[in-house]
């Protein structure tokens, strides 16, 4: 009897990205990039290399501009679908649904919320608390790489609760001149050695030196709850309504190339299974991606309750635009922000720059 092949996945290179997926000893071999790798390989050459792929869903714009991907209609029952989908936190499921298919499965899930240090400062709920509370210093914007426009979005989220990003929508003028206002004087006051760290490096730096209590926006990891300098988790700020933030986490895609065994099928419905998400998942490092985990008493407690003080943030999270062209907009809204907040431009123009910027990186047609 012919033993099947193994299949090839790519993920990234931290532990909440890797350890569950090396530990599991499916049928699948797993490559690690580094994170930005995602962002500066095209996806379909990176799904002409591997069978399945980790990544995240502002990338299905171009994953189906060159058709790389496989739909998971076509490989799953509608009946697992629909079990994976009602039970996936907030919009992580509904983030890889696009052009009336399924894409990718939601492993991990995550978004912007506030991480700070419980022994050097207290926890403020919104924005104008984190303002005040800036003026002593010690509070860090993440503004490196892409994260300075998805700062951005977050506060226009918080403001305009009713914000749809998915099928070429932008925030108002009126929210994005409101949201610059508030993030201006908090990245004017962000210390320089925090400028150019991204997440993983912001949260590295929190849970390590002294120099940073407070970050309002950075994408949870839970792994820092563990730190010998622990970092406690709770929801992003609040400016109106409720916490805005733009949702971020990761999925399982299949490529187009992938022989789709029954073995790799039962394979991925096992780590989206409720006992996998609430045990395997969390004890590996990972990030789960279903509802029961995060509301699990005993992943809590383990993980500092990282996923209780961050769920309603996460539950209310806001799909990003994944058109064909954002992946690149992204950082170029980003780069301009930080000019912008440097230069100390007027909000009015930064933001009409800004809307300009991403009405050229629309196609003629996007789909949700």
């Amino acid at each position: 009897m012919t033993t099947p092949a193994r299949l090839r996945g790519l993920t990234w290179d931290h532990p909440r990205g890797y350890n569950a997926l090396a530990a599991a000893h499916g049928p699948v071999d797993w490559s690690v990039q580094p994170l930005e790798g995602f962002e500066s390989a095209p996806i379909a050459d990176l799904c002409a290399l591997y069978d399945l792929v980790v990544l995240d869903h502002p990338h299905l714009g171009e994953a189906l501009a060159t058709d790389c991907l496989r739909p998971l209609d076509d490989v799953f029952a509608p009946d697992d679908l629909a079990t994976i989908a009602g039970q996936a936190i907030g919009p992580a499921y509904a983030s890889y649904t696009m052009a009336g298919h399924q894409w990718a499965l939601p492993l991990d899930a995550a978004t912007q919320v506030m991480a700070l240090r419980p022994d050097l400062t207290e926890t403020p709920t919104t924005w104008a608390q984190v303002d005040a509370i800036s003026q002593r210093g010690y509070t860090a914007l993440s503004l490196a790489g892409p994260h300075a426009a998805l700062s951005f979005l977050s506060v226009c989220a918080a403001l305009d609760p009713g914000l749809d990003m998915r099928d070429g929508g932008w925030p108002d003028d009126g929210i994005a001149v409101q949201a610059y206002e508030i993030l201006a004087p908090l990245a004017a006051r962000t210390p320089e050695q925090a400028r150019t760290l991204n997440p993983i490096g912001l949260l590295n730096h929190l849970s390590s030196q002294d120099d940073i209590h407070l970050i309002p926006l950075v994408y949870g990891y839970v792994n820092y709850t563990r730190a010998a300098r622990a970092v406690a988790f709770h929801d992003a700020p609040v400016q109106g309504h409720r916490p805005g933030s733009i949702l971020g986490g990761t999925g399982i895609a299949i490529s187009r190339r992938a022989d789709v065994t029954d073995a790799l099928r039962s394979h991925l419905l096992w780590l989206l299974s409720p006992e996998v998400q609430r045990g395997f998942i969390p004890d590996h490092d990972g990030q789960p991606g279903l509802r029961s985990a995060w509301a699990d008493g005993r992943v809590n407690a383990a993980w500092g309750n990282f996923y209780h003080n961050t769920t309603t943030t996460l539950e209310a999270a806001t799909i990003r635009p994944r058109h064909d062209g954002y992946i690149a907009f992204q950082s170029r809204a980003s780069a301009h922000l930080r000019d912008a907040f440097a230069a100390r431009t007027p909000a009015p123009r930064a933001v009409a720059t800004l809307r300009d910027m991403f009405d050229q990186s629309l196609p003629e047609r996007t789909t949700a």
